[in-house]
C-alpha cells in the first residue's frame, strides 16, 4: 500500500516536534506553535524555517481536526509540501556543518612575512582575506581595505617597498579589528548566515568567520567562510 502524502506529512511532523522537544530538552506536551517560539531562540535552522514551520502546523491541524475516518484527510499535502517538511525534518536531524561544508586546507601568515609574499598568495589563490599570526597566536585578519588604507598612508612617501613592509604594519591599518569571529567546526551552515546576518544588522560587517574544532583562536584554523562562501547555501 502507497502511503498518502497526509500520512508522510503527519509522520514527519511528529518527528520535527519530537526534534524541537529534544533541542529544548523536554518530553512534556507542548503546543507546536510555542514549540516553535521556544526552539527559535536556539536553534538557527527553526529560525531559518519558521515562517514553513507555523504554515504547516495550521495544515497538520486542518488534517487531524477535520479526519472523520481512517481513509479520508480533508487536506491531502502537495508533493512540494511534504517535500519540504521532509527536508526541514532532515536538516534538524542531522545538520550540515561548517565544517562539512567549507573545512580546507587553509593558508595562514604569520606577521613577519611581507606584503610581497602575500600578495603573490592572494593572487595564486584569489583570496580577499587572510589570518595573520605570531607563531601559534592569531593576531587579526587582513582584508583589502586595510591594504587600501596603507597604500594610502603611503601616498606622500617618496618610496615604499612591499618586500620590506611587514603584515603586522598592514594589520595596523585594519580600522575595523573586530572583522571576524571564530566558529565551531559542528556550528550549522544556518548559524553561520544567522552571525553574518546580525552582524550587518549591528553595523559592524563581519568579513569571515574563521573554523576551529571547538571556536577557539587559539586552536588550528580549519576554514574560512566569508559572505561570498554562503551563496553555496540555497
Amino acid at each position: 500500500m502507497v502511503a498518502r502524502n497526509s500520512d508522510k506529512f503527519i509522520v514527519s511532523y511528529n518527528r520535527i516536534d519530537q526534534l524541537m522537544k529534544d533541542l529544548l530538552g523536554t518530553n512534556e506536551h507542548m503546543a507546536f506553535f510555542r514549540l516553535i517560539d521556544f526552539a527559535k531562540k536556539k536553534n538557527a535552522i527553526i529560525r531559518r524555517y519558521e515562517a514553513d514551520l507555523r504554515e504547516f502546523g495550521d495544515l497538520r491541524n486542518a488534517i487531524i481536526h477535520h479526519r472523520t475516518s481512517l481513509e479520508y484527510a480533508i487536506a491531502e499535502p502537495h508533493d512540494d509540501v511534504v517535500k519540504k517538511m521532509e527536508e526541514i525534518e532532515g536538516a534538524l536531524a542531522k545538520p550540515i556543518t561548517v565544517a562539512q561544508m567549507f573545512q580546507t586546507n587553509v593558508t595562514i601568515f604569520q606577521e613577519t612575512d611581507s606584503l610581497s609574499y602575500a600578495l603573490k598568495v592572494i593572487k595564486d589563490k584569489k583570496y580577499n582575506q587572510f589570518p595573520v599570526y605570531k607563531g601559534n597566536t592569531f593576531k587579526g585578519l587582513i582584508t583589502p581595505v586595510g591594504i587600501t588604507k596603507w597604500m594610502a598612508s603611503k601616498v606622500d612617501s617618496d618610496s615604499f617597498s612591499r618586500k620590506r613592509t611587514m603584515l603586522s604594519e598592514i594589520l595596523a591599518h585594519e580600522s575595523n579589528r573586530d572583522n571576524h569571529r571564530f566558529i565551531q567546526s559542528k556550528a550549522s551552515v544556518f548559524e553561520a548566515v544567522d552571525i553574518f546576518k546580525s552582524s550587518v544588522t549591528r553595523g559592524r560587517r563581519l568579513e569571515a568567520l574563521l573554523i576551529t574544532e571547538d571556536g577557539k583562536a587559539s586552536n588550528k584554523l580549519i576554514g574560512i567562510i566569508t559572505p561570498m562562501s554562503l551563496l553555496k547555501i540555497e
